[in-house]
C-alpha cells in the first residue's frame, strides 16, 4: 500500500513544534508566475472579470483561461467558497478559489473576500491536491490583495489545510517581477 500523502503528527508535540518540525509551507519571494510548482492556487470573485491583481497577469500569460472561466461562469453561476481548476499548454493547472463576494447581476463587481470563503475554498483545495496526487502548489498572500482580507487571519487558515500535506507549498509573501524563487523541495 502506497504511503499516506499526509504527515503523521505526534499528539505530544507542541502546536508551535508542529508547524516548524512538520510544516511543507515555505514563504517565498519572487514572481509567482515563473514557479516551479505543479500548481497554482489564486483567489478569485464569481463573475470575476480578471482584470485586477494576479488573476490579470495570469490572463495575460494564459488568456485562454479567462475566456474558459468565463463560459464556465455563465453555465454554472458557481458560488463564493468554491474552486475552478483550469488546464493549460504544458501541464499547468490552476486553481481559481473563490474567496471573494459577488453576484451574477448585470453589471456586478466582485466584492471583497471572507475569511468564512477562504476556509472553504481551502478545505476543498486540500482534497482535490491529496485526490489528483499534485506534486507541488504556490499561491499568493491569497485574498489579502484585491480580496482586502489581512494576512495575520489568512496565513492561519493555509497552516491548519495544507501545513501537514506531504507536498511542498509555495506562498509567495512578496512580489518581485521576473524573479525566480528559491523553492525549497521543488
Amino acid at each position: 500500500e502506497a504511503a499516506s500523502p499526509v504527515r503523521q503528527k505526534s499528539p505530544s508535540q507542541s502546536k508551535s513544534t508542529l508547524e516548524s518540525s512538520f510544516s511543507m509551507i515555505h514563504e517565498v519571494q519572487g514572481d509567482i508566475l515563473a514557479t516551479s510548482a505543479q500548481a497554482v492556487a489564486h483567489g478569485i470573485g464569481p463573475n470575476d472579470d480578471f482584470d485586477k491583481g494576479l488573476a490579470l497577469a495570469l490572463r495575460e500569460k494564459w488568456p485562454a483561461l479567462a475566456k474558459d472561466y468565463r463560459h464556465y461562469a455563465h453555465q454554472v453561476h458557481p458560488k463564493s467558497g468554491e474552486f475552478w481548476t483550469w488546464g493549460g499548454v504544458g501541464g499547468v493547472r490552476i486553481y481559481n478559489l473563490l474567496t471573494q463576494d459577488g453576484s451574477f447581476d448585470h453589471g456586478a463587481k466582485s466584492g471583497r473576500a471572507t475569511l468564512a470563503n477562504v476556509n472553504h475554498c481551502l478545505r476543498r483545495l486540500r482534497h482535490d491536491l491529496l485526490k489528483e496526487k499534485i506534486r507541488s502548489l504556490a499561491l499568493p498572500r491569497l485574498a489579502t490583495g484585491v480580496g482586502g482580507l489581512d494576512w495575520k487571519d489568512v496565513r492561519p487558515l493555509i497552516q491548519t489545510h495544507l501545513g501537514d500535506l506531504s507536498l511542498p507549498v509555495f506562498v509567495y509573501t512578496t512580489y518581485h517581477p521576473g524573479v525566480v524563487a528559491v523553492e525549497p523541495g521543488a
